[in-house]
């Protein structure tokens, strides 16, 4: 929903999240800049409006760089790398935006969410961190727990709890992190909302990310965010369909939940669902739920 018509139910309602929130949350240099000025770390920007603002901050944060459109991307769209100056053209064409931003590149070990609930009393949880791998811009598996150590799990929260507060954030919102190869935490972008990482939650915790939006945004107590077991959730994409249905009794006789979005057409790089194991241990856990995704493709 735009932060505009947000802002103009407010005035008869409350709501959550607010139109400020989604304000920040939906133009990735609103986003970026007001992260920064709170003093949370960022991957360092530029804003741009031409090919030769491009140019210049180009120029300024060296190659690899990625450029964004400031709004309306998602899942690797609206974006592209910058290897060669010489790209700035073709690049700024294929935009299509009179809007975007340029981060510098990141070197990462890997990428977390932090996905949590805070309600009108600041009372806060959360699930995480997660450990995400993503496929062509996409999420593709999640695990949790994250697997490193103590040290970076409790930056990694107290990262997403800052940011809450700074956004005085009533609802679900995930904060999706990059761990770089020297141990820094920067925040890639957030989402006020629950999330697709969080999707676990259902079977691994007490309390799902659904139900804590509920309870967040009708000023209840939280509620018990504890794991039962070691989980990972995989994605199933549209691609599995490949003219016909993925073979579900083959997945159906392993020991995983399926969850179908009810997506009427499946199209390449579609969420139509997800798989998640439980497991003794998130190597068991990750290594089951993409044996049960394989299966379907054994028609």
């Amino acid at each position: 929903m735009p932060a505009e018509v947000t802002d103009c139910i407010q005035k008869h309602c409350p709501v959550h999240p607010s139109g400020s929130v989604l304000a920040v949350a939906q133009n990735r240099i609103r986003e970026k800049s007001t992260l920064r000025d709170a003093g949370l770390a960022v991957p360092e920007f530029r804003e741009v409006t031409s090919a030769e603002q491009l140019r210049s901050a180009v120029s300024e944060l060296g190659t690899p760089s990625v450029v964004k459109t400031a709004s309306s991307g998602y899942d690797g769209k609206g974006q592209a790398v910058i290897h060669d100056p010489d790209q700035v053209d073709e690049i700024w064409t294929s935009l299509a935006t009179d809007q975007a931003i340029l981060e510098q590149f990141v070197e990462f070990d890997c990428e977390l969410s932090v996905v949590g609930a805070r309600n009108s009393l600041g009372e806060f949880v959360h699930y995480g961190p997660f450990r995400n791998s993503h496929t062509d811009h996409i999420l593709d598996v999640t695990v949790c727990p994250s697997g490193l150590s103590d040290d970076v799990n409790e930056r990694a929260v107290d990262v997403a709890r800052r940011v809450f507060e700074c956004l005085d954030v009533v609802g679900v919102l995930c904060v999706e992190l990059f761990v770089t190869t020297d141990g820094r935490i920067l925040i890639n972008e957030i989402a006020p909302r629950p999330h697709n990482s969080g999707h676990l939650t259902i079977d691994a915790h007490k309390t799902c990310q659904f139900e804590q939006q509920v309870r967040a945004i009708c000023g209840l107590p939280l509620g018990n965010a504890e794991q039962h077991a070691d989980a990972a959730m995989a994605n199933i994409l549209g691609d599995l369909w490949n003219e016909s249905e993925p073979h579900w009794p083959a997945l159906l006789a392993s020991d995983v939940k399926l969850h179908l979005y009810g997506k009427a057409e499946a199209r390449p790089g579609r969420k139509m669902g997800h798989i998640t194991a439980l497991a003794d241990s998130i190597e068991d856990a990750d290594k089951n739920v993409r044996a049960a995704r394989e299966s379907l493709l054994n028609k």
